[in-house]
């Protein structure tokens, strides 16, 4: 594993933690709180989904770019959707719609490249995270 590598996965880690951990603090709804765990857990894995694309990339294999924007996307929106479960946000129902919607797309890219680890990994994490973002949706 190379010095870049192992930062992300790292840094991914160090979120997802510190993310879980504040998640515990306070329990006004109780059904966000698996959501906001699977969302950092999505979270985590599509960090390290991202690192394994990109050193493929790297390496001239640009069948990893669909899922290597995939997995960018994903990012954005399940660390928007761990802020609004953290927040318990009134707009958590109707953005956990989109993020389903998001989850199921990284997923169906990430299963194309299943023989990867990482992309199984953030494509099992994706379907989790889309379940959970199906029992509050809107």
């Amino acid at each position: 594993m190379d010095r870049r590598h192992l930062l992300m996965t790292a840094g991914a880690a160090l979120a997802a933690t510190t993310l879980t951990a504040h998640a515990g603090e306070h329990h006004h709804d109780h059904a966000a709180s698996p959501l906001l765990a699977s969302a950092t857990h999505c979270v985590e894995t599509a960090n390290v989904c991202l690192a394994h694309c990109l050193d493929r990339l790297a390496d001239g294999d640009k069948d990893m770019a669909n899922c290597a924007r995939s997995v960018t996307g994903l990012i954005a929106v399940c660390n928007a959707l761990a802020v609004l479960a953290a927040q318990h946000s009134p707009l958590l129902p109707r953005y956990a719609t989109v993020a389903a919607d998001v989850c199921k797309a990284c997923e169906t890219e990430c299963n194309k490249h299943s023989e990867h680890p990482p992309c199984h990994a953030c494509a099992e994490a994706c379907k989790a995270c889309a379940a959970e973002c199906a029992k509050i949706a809107a």
